[in-house]
């Protein structure tokens, strides 16, 4: 039944490919309009969201003992989050802010994004470097 599921997920992910592929290759030749090819991104968005809501649910139906380490991943990216957005700040000036039309929050949350990304950088290498250590351990 997995192996039918990834089979199945791999192929329908073949096709997205495939049909993202060719509006982009046809907005740049000059052949679709931009307002078509933004809709195509809306659609694409609608579909990656549905897949981000529906991937998780349908593991937890078949394993329920995930849902606890996908709450704790819930729970640990909040908390990077909220972190992120405790160290970020409005470095900008008042005329840069209105030079880009961005506010003082655009500009914090822009700050929690880089913020955060560091974090989840750092985090990673840690995890890559303690599982390099434990397999020579063992």
């Amino acid at each position: 039944m997995k192996d039918n599921v990834a089979n199945i997920t791999r192929k329908v992910l073949y096709v997205l490919l495939v049909l993202s592929a060719l509006p982009g290759i046809l907005f740049y030749a000059g052949i679709m309009s931009t307002d078509t090819f933004l809709n195509w991104g809306k659609i694409m968005l609608i579909l990656g969201v549905l897949v981000l809501i529906v991937a998780p649910a349908y593991t937890i139906f078949n394993n329920p003992k995930n849902l606890i380490k996908m709450l704790i991943s819930i729970v640990l990216l909040a908390v990077i989050l909220g972190v992120s957005y405790g160290f970020a700040t409005n470095q900008l000036s008042a005329l840069t802010l209105e030079t880009y039309h961005i506010s003082a929050e655009t500009s914090r949350l822009v700050g929690m994004g880089l913020i955060a990304t560091y974090i989840t950088f750092v985090l990673s290498i840690i995890v890559i470097l303690y599982s390099g250590v434990m397999k020579i351990i063992k």
